[in-house]
């Protein structure tokens, strides 16, 4: 493909701009004590997304970018906007670590193995998102912010965080499964190399 250098930056700002579009407008937003709030959405979704297309780094970036546009436009989440890009870049490198490095999904022609690799990378990512963004979120509530009231709001973060990796890991792993094909027929297809993963 020619201009692969270009094709991959014009992707990830499609999946920041398609994250951000989600994360903001798709979700459905708990308010919770103390002024605070959670959740539910699919912008973890296009997170995992861009990394089963684009590698680890350029997807978690798209999706790391996206998200914290999100919550800096937010005026309840623009103080979670550092810990939201370091979570979701890490998802993405999670994800693309294990379906790129491990999984070599992008060079496999085997669709069981292929759909095999995308819901292990993509259930990797999202579990450690399942497991820190509660953690980091209480840590970064009490400690950095002095939030008292971080404790009510752990169990609602872990629900929501939960039930969001849940929903992501099916939409992303669908959607991928669907547009590899045609991605494939339009010569539009990244083959991701050890660099990239």
């Amino acid at each position: 493909m020619r201009n692969e250098k270009i094709y991959k930056l014009t992707l990830t700002a499609l999946m920041a701009a398609l994250s951000y579009v989600v994360f903001t407008f798709l979700q459905i937003k708990i308010t919770l004590p103390g002024g605070d709030a959670t959740s539910f959405h699919l912008g973890n979704a296009v997170c995992v997304l861009g990394a089963l297309l684009l590698g680890g780094i350029y997807g978690g970036i798209g999706g790391a970018i996206g998200m914290t546009i999100g919550d800096l436009l937010d005026p309840i989440y623009i103080i979670y906007a550092p810990k939201t890009f370091i979570l979701k870049f890490c998802i993405g490198l999670i994800t693309g670590l294990i379906a790129h490095r491990v999984g070599k999904i992008s060079t496999s022609n085997d669709t069981k193995h292929v759909f095999k690799w995308t819901v292990i990378a993509a259930v990797c990512g999202l579990g450690f998102n399942v497991i820190f963004d509660p953690l980091f979120g209480y840590f970064y509530k009490r400690v950095l912010l002095g939030k008292p009231a971080a404790e009510v709001t752990l169990a609602w973060n872990i629900t929501t965080t939960s039930v969001n990796a849940v929903l992501s890991v099916i939409a992303a792993v669908v959607i991928y499964m669907a547009l590899r094909p045609a991605l494939k027929k339009a010569n539009l297809f990244l083959t991701i190399g050890k660099k990239e993963a």
